[in-house]
C-alpha cells in the first residue's frame, strides 16, 4: 500500500513537471502580452544612437530594489544580534566557569570547618 502511494506521488510529480516545462517564461512588462522578443530589445533611431526601453513595470522595479534595500538592512541586523549573542555567550561562559570555581572553593571551606567541629568534639570527649 504504501508502495503503491509513493509510486502515484511520483507519477504526479513528474507529470507536473513535464506539464510545467511547456508554459513560456512571462517577461516582467506585464502591459507587453506578446512574447515576441523584439519589444525588450534595445531600438535605434535614425541619427544612429541606441534608446533602451526598460523591461518591467517601473513600480515592480522599484518594489524589487525596496526589497533588496530591506533584505540588506535585515542580514546587517541579523549580524550585529550574532555579535551580540557570542559577545553575551562568551560572557556567560566566563560567568559560569568562576561560579564553578567559587561553588568548589566555598564547599572546600564547609569541609575545613566541618573538619574542626569534629576535632573539637574528639577533644571534648577525651577531657
Amino acid at each position: 500500500m504504501k508502495k503503491t502511494i509513493a509510486v502515484i506521488a511520483s507519477v504526479f510529480i513528474c507529470a507536473g513537471a513535464v506539464l510545467a516545462d511547456g508554459n513560456a517564461f512571462t517577461p516582467l512588462d506585464f502591459n507587453d502580452t506578446g512574447y515576441n522578443a523584439s519589444s525588450t530589445t534595445s531600438t535605434s533611431t535614425q541619427s544612429g544612437s541606441v534608446e533602451t526601453t526598460q523591461t518591467g513595470n517601473p513600480n515592480m522595479q522599484n518594489a524589487i530594489l525596496q526589497l533588496d534595500n530591506a533584505q540588506v538592512d535585515i542580514r546587517t541586523e541579523l549580524m550585529n544580534a550574532k555579535t551580540r549573542y557570542t559577545e553575551v555567550d562568551s560572557q556567560y561562559k566566563v560567568v559560569k566557569e568562576e561560579r564553578k570555581q567559587l561553588k568548589k572553593q566555598v564547599k572546600k571551606i564547609e569541609k575545613r570547618i566541618k573538619n574542626i567541629d569534629k576535632t573539637k568534639e574528639k577533644i571534648r570527649k577525651e577531657m
